[in-house]
């Protein structure tokens, strides 16, 4: 061997040996690329799609809310969002493709920003310190539910990073006339009062899905298809009538306003179905323009504010006493002197009566006999009465905020407690809860539950009071409007059945004898009763503040068009009339279904 040939011999070895490792590196290479393209494909593309692929949201439609005869209360209308990357225009100060332009071509955040500052109609200074202080982030909000016209001009700027989405915007027809009741969304469109907050869930719907393909500058070069389907959300029927609701909102309005009131409410029911066919409040605000806004307008004082009823609730007091047995509508009770003593505690009527049967205690609306009343029969009948009225329970009609009401149960109960109790002191109601209770009556006193909602069927209830007796103290309470404090809630072709209230507010030291509530509470047409309706007036700062003629007026008005609007016929053609009573003998009570 020669020493050329000795010397090549570890050359070629070390040759083989490069030649060997590369052919190992390949084929591994190889064996890699075979086994992502062919046998585990799905990695590569789902790589690829990470990087090219993008899902966006498609925002469902929420469901309207509509009144009983589909008429819209909530509507929600497309609008457009404008939106910016600020992390892609502060990009711009590294981007190679950018800095190759000649210096005048060149796109500085400075120079966009100012142009889309022009565009949007905003401070350049404001817009550029916003930019700033989130120039890490990939999104950002510019100008939210805007119309298309608007954010049209801001995108024809074709600033860097700055595009639009579709957003809804809720819209409500009716303004102010049914705002406490069907509440309003937040920019975001989550519910956030009334019907809008309670049902949110079921009035949202699901938004859907839809992927595209981008390019490296961020064009979209491809729609791959919607991958989910939005799912609009449900619609909701309310009882409310729309057309009763304007009359009721537009009397209460001006009655708040010539009485000067702190605020009002008022509640019609159909007392066959329990369906709430208006519900009013003042003082009341847009949900359309809620730039001014007080939180005390939010309040739907008909199903959260409470008060003392007052003498509204003497008919249920001679209700207990006709279902106890032990009176007739012809019974006696002396309320002389005038006046009846508790120790200290003195109850009062305006006058010394002398005898009276039950239904000239409803006219004359005496403290006197309704305690007396009272305190001869077992001390848990009258409270049970009540409780089974519906009186301090919610009405459960799922609004947000309903309040229970106050109905005291006492283990030992002092003769006073009783006697205040029976007409209307010392327990609180709201105007909901006393629209519930006269519904009862009126519906021969079977009790059908109360609900905001249209019904297609005839609820299911209980008999709670006799029908017999129902009907007695409803034509007992005609008398009040044709001789008593209920003149002014008469109504011309119909009889009324009805009792007014008025009421000392209860300040922070006790009672405040310079304000008072105002009542009527009434059912018609009398003879057959298909409406029940409470008007509750807030401390009248005007010349009067006796529920008869503050109240009873609003109710003759409102009840006189509702009953036209529903083309419920006449009953009193022929002009007012004296009601005979059904009958003069002790009643058997009926046992509750």
């Amino acid at each position: 061997m020669s020493m050329n040939e000795s010397h090549n011999h570890p050359t070629k070895w070390r040759l083989y040996l490069v030649y060997m490792i590369a052919l190992g590196l390949f084929s591994v290479a190889a064996g890699r690329l075979f086994y992502l393209t062919v046998l585990d494909k799905e990695f590569l593309q789902n790589q690829g799609e990470m990087r090219a692929v993008r899902t966006e949201s498609i925002p469902a439609t929420r469901g309207m809310i509509l009144d009983r005869n589909g008429e819209p209360l909530a509507v929600s209308t497309p609008t457009w969002t404008v939106i910016a990357n600020p992390r892609a225009l502060w990009a711009l100060e590294s981007s190679p493709s950018n800095l190759g332009k000649p210096l005048k071509e060149q796109k500085t955040p400075e120079k966009e920003i100012g142009r889309l500052a022009e565009a949007m109609g905003v401070g350049r200074t404001w817009l550029m310190e916003r930019f700033e202080a989130n120039r890490d982030k990939g999104f950002i909000y510019l100008k939210r539910q805007i119309p298309p016209h608007e954010a049209e001009s801001i995108i024809n700027a074709n600033v860097v990073g700055v595009s639009k989405i579709k957003e809804y915007k809720r819209f409500y027809p009716a303004g102010e006339v049914a705002a406490q009741v069907v509440g309003f969304t937040n920019i975001d469109d989550k519910g956030q009062e009334g019907i809008e907050l309670a049902y949110d869930n079921a009035l949202q719907g699901k938004p859907g899905e839809l992927s595209y393909m981008k390019d490296l500058k961020g064009n979209i070069i491809s729609v791959l298809g919607q991958e989910i389907p939005e799912q609009a959300g449900e619609n909701i029927e309310l009882s409310i009538d729309m057309r009763l609701q304007y009359l009721a909102y537009r009397e209460l309005k001006a009655a708040v306003t010539e009485q000067r009131a702190a605020s009002a409410s008022a509640v019609i029911l159909d007392v066959r179905t329990g369906e709430i066919l208006a519900m009013v409040n003042q003082p009341s605000y847009n949900p359309n323009d809620r730039s001014e806004l007080e939180y005390d307008q939010l309040r739907n004082r008909a199903v959260i504010d409470l008060f003392e009823p007052g003498s509204t609730m003497k008919p249920f007091s001679v209700t207990a006493a006709l279902r106890s047995g032990q009176y007739t509508t012809e019974s006696i009770i002396d309320t002389a002197p005038g006046y009846i003593r508790f120790g200290r505690y003195t109850i009062r009527d305006l006058g010394n009566y002398g005898k009276i049967n039950l239904q000239k205690l409803l006219i004359k609306s005496s403290n006197v006999a309704t305690s007396k009343i009272a305190l001869s029969l077992p001390q848990d009948t009258i409270w049970n009465m009540f409780y089974e009225l519906g009186i301090g329970t919610p009405v459960g009609i799922g609004f947000p905020g309903e309040a229970t009401g106050v109905l005291p149960m006492h283990p030992k109960w002092h003769p006073s407690e009783i006697a205040t109790l029976s007409y209307g002191y010392g327990l609180s109601v709201s105007t909901l809860q006393l629209a519930q209770a006269y519904m009862v009556l009126a519906n021969n006193g079977y009790k059908v539950p109360v609900t905001i909602f249209k019904q297609d069927l005839p609820p299911e209830g209980e008999q709670v009071v006799p029908a017999n007796i129902a009907r007695d103290v409803v034509a007992m309470l005609q008398q009040v409007v044709v001789q008593g404090s209920g003149k002014k809630a008469q109504i011309p072709g119909y009889n009324v059945a009805g009792k007014t209230g008025t009421v000392h507010k209860v300040g922070a030291s006790g009672y405040e004898y310079d304000q008072y509530i105002s009542l009527f509470a009434g059912v018609a047409p009398a003879t057959d009763p298909r409406l029940a309706m409470v008007v509750m007036v807030n401390d009248p700062k005007g010349q009067d503040y006796y529920g008869g003629e503050v109240s009873a007026p609003v109710f003759s008005r409102v009840m006189e068009g509702a009953l036209t609007t529903l083309n419920v016929p006449p009953d009193r053609p022929e002009g007012l009339r004296e009601v005979r009573l059904e009958t003069k003998t002790p009643y058997r009570v009926v046992q509750s279904n």
